[in-house]
């Protein structure tokens, strides 16, 4: 939208009661700061007269104004928010919480009509107070925005968290979580992050609706592997697999082995359940990361070549990681023989 066409003169002189002489189309934002007003030659007196009762304009928030005395869209409210939690425009703010899942389109988010506060990310140093239907969200470094209609939204997975933090409800929950997830706002393992950040991960709702996601998640994984090798012809592997030495250690479980070649695939579904001081539920990133890294390099050294693919590289590129799996099948024969490995059903 282009902002409100008012002329670059005073007008404090002009009575509060006189014809606006810079009414707003239709299409135009009609929601302005004090700086934008002053900009367009309109002070601070002359604003203020215009918002008293029975004036034509209405003090929307500290510093901010609706140049109409009607009842404000949801829209504006929006640019009103983001218009008060910028300050003089330098500073970032953006949408979160409830009101940017409904600008995402979930479903199971409660409609702008229907909320009385908007949450405003702001970074954690500045001195700013909720106000109002305001309510100030703080972030030690907030991240890139979106914009949806033309107004900055915090990324899915943190507004997700923001919005969780105020639910208790679990079934409300496990349908934001599950959205989320399945219609692809957000990767589960940035999810997890956001709430491991929120330390959300303590809630036993949350971690159940995150259980069943990463659980479905896999699944739909595991299914998108199966169509890569037979949409691609690649040679069938063994599925689902443990290996380990003749009479030795068990050397961990694959998605899928091919004996004669030596390459194993594993789909890396990891999600870190606990932040890194060791806060929340589970065992920690950093274990879960050495643990996988260790099976890989042991399953190496005996010459067996592991190939990792990604949920999201598997939904987005899937004929790119077939050809890395077939590149993989084709070197077998440039390697020197792998270690013989026990392969039993996993």
């Amino acid at each position: 939208m282009t902002d409100t066409p008012l002329p670059q003169r005073p007008l404090a002189a002009t009575p509060a009661t006189a014809p606006l002489p810079f009414l707003p189309s239709p299409g135009q934002r009609r929601v302005l700061s004090t700086a934008e007003l002053r900009a367009r030659g309109v002070s601070a007196a002359e604003a203020g007269a215009r918002c008293r009762d029975g004036g034509p304009w209405q003090r929307f928030l500290p510093g901010v104004y609706l140049l109409h005395s009607a009842t404000p869209t949801s829209e504006e409210r929006l640019h009103a928010a983001v218009l008060y939690a910028s300050g003089a425009g330098a500073a970032r703010a953006m949408v979160t919480g409830a009101a940017a899942l409904a600008l995402y389109g979930f479903a199971a988010a409660a409609p702008l009509t229907a909320l009385e506060r908007i949450d405003v990310l702001v970074e954690r140093t500045r001195r700013l107070r909720s106000s109002g239907w305001v309510r100030i969200v703080r972030a030690a470094e907030p991240p890139a925005p979106r914009e949806v209609t033309g107004v900055p939204v915090a990324p899915a997975a943190r507004a997700l968290a923001d919005a969780l933090a105020r639910i208790t409800d679990p079934h409300t929950v496990r349908l934001l979580v599950t959205e989320a997830v399945r219609d692809g706002h957000c990767e589960p393992g940035a999810l997890v992050r956001e709430l491991n950040r929120a330390r959300l991960l303590t809630r036993p709702q949350v971690v159940d609706a995150v259980d069943t996601v990463l659980a479905e998640g896999r699944a739909l994984a595991e299914s998108r592997l199966y169509e890569m090798v037979r949409a691609e012809s690649l040679p069938e592997p063994l599925w689902n697999v443990d290996l380990r030495l003749p009479g030795g250690p068990h050397l961990g479980g694959v998605d899928a082995y091919w004996p004669e070649f030596a390459v194993a695939v594993e789909l890396d579904t990891r999600s870190p359940r606990r932040d890194e001081d060791g806060n929340g539920g589970g065992a920690g990133p950093g274990a879960e990361w050495t643990e996988h890294s260790r099976k890989r390099e042991t399953l190496e050294r005996l010459g067996i070549t592991v190939v990792h693919l990604t949920p999201r590289k598997l939904r987005d590129a899937l004929e790119q990681q077939a050809i890395v799996v077939r590149t993989a099948l084709m070197a077998a024969g440039d390697r020197a023989p792998a270690a013989y490995v026990v392969v039993l059903p996993r």
